[in-house]
């Protein structure tokens, strides 16, 4: 009997996990203590009152002998897979099939499974700093090679994010087959243009290398960035697209989301849209009828007016925050078009100091940079899902201490 050995070479908890128990120490330890927690990517405003009553209706229907219905359809409900291509990708000139759209239930998820398709011999790249995730679920299936104690593994490919590149990758030198790119980024909320996503597809193209696209944070962009790898030009031979309804319309307890897999997208004359259908049909059973109408009622004219009004709500709270952290003298990116907020810790503070000092001093709590991979040691992550109440709150503790 054997195990696999990768997960060994994992840490033996999440970023967030680590997050919680220390929080969970100091309450203990100092129970009188009043923490808000802007740490941690988790919604806090309530469901859009039009997916509420999707999902009662959906439910009430499931109650009778007409309307109940079983398993789902392997790769998700026609009636949204409709919704997201006229609305997500038609309304933006993008044409898709209904059989290049999987619904699943979220894009943490597809972004590690998606690794179940391709050889463990594959060279990956990733950001750094980098969500977690993708890193993680590449060492667990054995891509990743050994840990080294500089934090960087020896198999994967790093792309330094600095603020002397604006937090933009550069083209690697070393060519890999898989590209992990998310943008607007987790966790330094860099956004990009078309013409420096159009570099990123011209050198998949040229090189045969597959980029893994998370486009979560869609739907925050305010200015002319790409919502969508394929509004690039030959995106759709090169690129995979990750989008999720948990940071647009709070379904971070409800779960669903959806990979885009273009049928165009072939390794060694094999279609990736083939595989992946496969790996769904044999893994997963699906997302619920009910979760899918509430999906489905996004796009209803109350669900895009409700959503909508839930992104204004945390983009001003993102406006609060950097305004507070600049106040009190800090370097600050991200809040543009994004939800994170990235900040440089005072006077080459690590990371975990920093959060220890937030913690204690202003009963603050965010997410080290350290945590998303050696090149955010220095950083620190906020977040501006919280309440705008408690937001407020939590920088006026910050700029009491800093100012």
């Amino acid at each position: 009997m054997k195990i696999n050995e990768n997960f060994l070479k994992v840490p033996e908890s999440y970023l967030f996990t680590d997050i919680g128990r220390r929080i969970a120490a100091y309450k203990q330890a100092h129970p009188e203590a009043d923490i808000i927690r802007l740490g941690i990517g988790d919604i806090t405003r309530p469901l859009p009152a039009a997916c509420v009553e999707a999902m009662r209706l959906a439910a009430a229907e499931m109650g009778t002998e007409q309307g109940f219905r079983g398993y789902p359809p392997e790769y998700g409900q026609p009636f949204l897979i409709e919704k997201i291509r006229e609305f997500d990708y038609a309304a933006r000139g993008v044409q898709l099939d209904s059989d290049e759209i999987f619904i699943s239930d979220g894009a943490k998820s597809d972004t590690g499974n998606i690794g179940d398709i391709f050889d463990r011999d594959n060279i990956v790249a990733v950001c750094d700093p980098v969500y977690p995730v993708y890193a993680d679920t590449n060492a667990m299936a054995g891509r990743a090679g050994e840990p080294g104690p500089d934090g960087k593994w020896s198999r994967l490919i790093f792309l330094p994010c600095t603020a002397d590149n604006d937090f933009l990758p550069e083209l690697p030198e070393k060519r890999p087959d898989l590209i992990y790119l998310c943008f607007p980024n987790n966790p330094t909320g860099a956004s990009i243009s078309k013409a420096k996503l159009a570099e990123w597809v011209d050198y998949a193209n040229t090189n045969g290398s597959v980029i893994l696209f998370d486009a979560a944070y869609e739907a925050y962009i305010t200015g002319d960035a790409p919502h969508s790898i394929y509004e690039i030009e030959g995106a759709k031979t090169c690129a995979v697209e990750f989008r999720s309804f948990s940071k647009t319309a709070g379904f971070t307890g409800v779960r669903c989301a959806y990979t885009v897999v273009p049928k165009q997208l072939t390794v060694q004359s094999v279609s990736l849209n083939k595989l992946w259908a496969r790996r769904q049909a044999t893994k997963f059973n699906g997302v619920s009828y009910v979760t899918q109408r509430a999906a489905e009622a996004v796009y209803s004219p109350e669900g895009r007016r409700q959503v909508a009004a839930n992104i204004e709500y945390c983009r001003r709270n993102a406006a609060v925050i950097a305004g507070a952290l600049r106040e009190a003298g800090f370097r600050v990116w991200g809040a543009q078009d994004s939800p994170y907020i990235w900040m440089q810790t005072p006077g080459a503070m690590k990371s975990w100091d920093f959060f220890d000092l937030l913690l204690d001093k202003a009963h603050v709590a965010g997410t080290p940079g350290c945590g998303f991979g050696p090149g955010g040691e220095g950083y620190f992550r906020l977040t501006a899902f919280g309440e705008a109440g408690r937001t407020l709150e939590a920088t006026e503790r910050i700029k009491r201490i800093f100012s």
